[in-house]
């Protein structure tokens, strides 16, 4: 990848993952450069970008600014391409954002949308696919080497940032729900699984099917058809019918994660899942008689995302921690998105998210478009972007819709790499919109290319 960006990654897995700003900014605005003479020609998007701008050289952070893609990049495909099924017009799409050629993709055999992902993972594009939650799914393309990247740094964070060790050989529980299912996901829990997780302790199967790209467009498209007034009658029957057994499906499911983690209440146990779905398990537990006094004083926790909306007390962390006996050092916490490849996990003595020497943090104005003066002196509020340099099927940069406060000083945990304070928002749930200056230029130029 180019000399500084190759002594940045070596540090993975190493006592040097998290370094000062100080000691590795330069080698940092070196290695974009490189990225950026190595991708430019690959990644139409990029090129685009970097000729819009005028920059030919990345010699500071400022000339980076430019080049990074709003997150709405990979969103930015016609919904037609996937309600008439122009296949061949959404795998033209990917390659606008793709740093390998996707002529490859053999289309042949593709009658829907889950028939598409399973294609391109067949010629080596591996596409992960957001919950759409906003009504239209980012589709992230990744190779194997970032698959095989994503899941060596998962198992080493989790242990840089909690005493969770490989070779633990603890018990999987959890609560059960349907999984988003995104070959980066899958990757990455296996990795944890193989890492933490002895492989001879029962697993309960949710009985549950994964979310797939496809289920999620067919519901989307759905809810808007029956709000535009649109749907037919057997339409909105479906819709309804759909909904009665997902819902039952989930009830059914908890109820058995929940048996599940009661009889193995004395096992040494390895917890996964977001705020969302901890809390109303940890609810279900209690509810049966159980709590921390009932579970080994050594179970750990990996917990993924924010609270994804979800509507819970104040006290929802206290309420899970005190259910399932858990102890601070064991309790890992990760900042991360989809469109990076590399997580950020939380300290424990500073509550704070710690940025590893591969990950260049670019804290912007609100509307994207520069970089906040003064970021290096002291804590500042920002919207969140970043330049993953371990990424190799996409561009490492992108701007994403999150609010954070971020600090380039030591932390109290004694790490002196960046840091991000544990309360990231997103500018659309505060604000109802999220405009990013860029987005409606690389949309309309990505539209013309596909």
């Amino acid at each position: 990848m180019g000399k500084h960006c190759d002594e940045l990654l070596s540090r993975a897995g190493t006592a040097d993952a998290y370094a000062a700003y100080d000691e590795i900014h330069e080698a940092q605005v070196a290695a974009i450069n490189e990225r950026l003479q190595e991708q430019r020609g690959k990644i139409k998007l990029v090129d685009m970008r970097a000729k819009e701008a005028g920059v030919d050289e990345v010699r500071s952070l400022d000339d980076a600014v430019p080049l990074l893609l709003p997150h709405t990049a990979y969103k930015s495909y016609p919904e037609s391409f996937l309600k008439e099924k122009k296949w061949d017009r959404l795998t033209k799409w990917l390659g606008t954002v793709s740093a390998y050629p996707t002529n490859n993709v053999d289309l042949s055999d593709v009658r829907e949308i889950d028939d598409w992902v399973e294609a391109c993972g067949r010629a080596g594009h591996f596409v992960s696919c957001s919950s759409g939650t906003t009504g239209k799914s980012a589709m992230l393309v990744a190779s194997k080497a970032d698959l095989d990247f994503a899941s060596r740094d998962g198992v080493a964070a989790v242990q840089w940032g909690s005493d969770i060790r490989a070779g633990d050989m603890r018990t999987m529980a959890g609560p059960a729900g349907a999984v988003a299912f995104t070959p980066r996901n899958a990757a990455m829990g296996q990795a944890m699984l193989g890492a933490f997780v002895d492989p001879a302790a029962p697993r309960v199967q949710s009985g549950l099917p994964p979310v797939t790209v496809g289920s999620l467009t067919k519901m989307i498209t759905l809810r808007q058809a029956i709000a535009d007034g649109a749907a037919k009658p057997s339409d909105i029957a479906e819709y309804e019918s759909q909904a009665a057994s997902r819902e039952q499906g989930l009830a059914d499911a908890l109820a058995g994660s929940v048996e599940d983690i009661i009889s193995k209440r004395g096992e040494r146990l390895y917890i996964t899942g977001m705020w969302g779905a901890l809390y109303p398990f940890a609810e279900a537990i209690r509810a049966r008689g159980f709590s921390g006094k009932d579970f080994h004083p050594e179970n750990a926790v990996y917990l993924g995302g924010g609270l994804k909306r979800a509507n819970l007390p104040a006290n929802y962390r206290e309420y899970v921690y005190e259910t399932f006996n858990l102890q601070p050092r064991y309790i890992y916490q990760m900042y991360g998105m989809q469109e990076l490849n590399s997580s950020m996990p939380r300290c424990q003595e500073g509550g704070r998210y710690h940025l590893p020497a591969w990950v260049v943090a670019l804290p912007l104005n609100k509307e994207g478009d520069a970089l906040v003066r003064g970021y290096a002196d002291g804590e500042v509020e920002a919207r969140a972007a970043f330049f993953d340099l371990s990424m190799d099927g996409r561009w490492g940069g992108v701007i994403s819709g999150d609010r954070v406060q971020i600090d380039f000083r030591p932390c109290a945990c004694g790490s002196k790499s960046p840091s991000i304070r544990d309360d990231i928002a997103r500018y659309s749930d505060l604000e109802g919109d999220d405009k990013i200056g860029c987005a409606g230029t690389v949309d309309a130029y990505v539209r013309g290319l596909s």
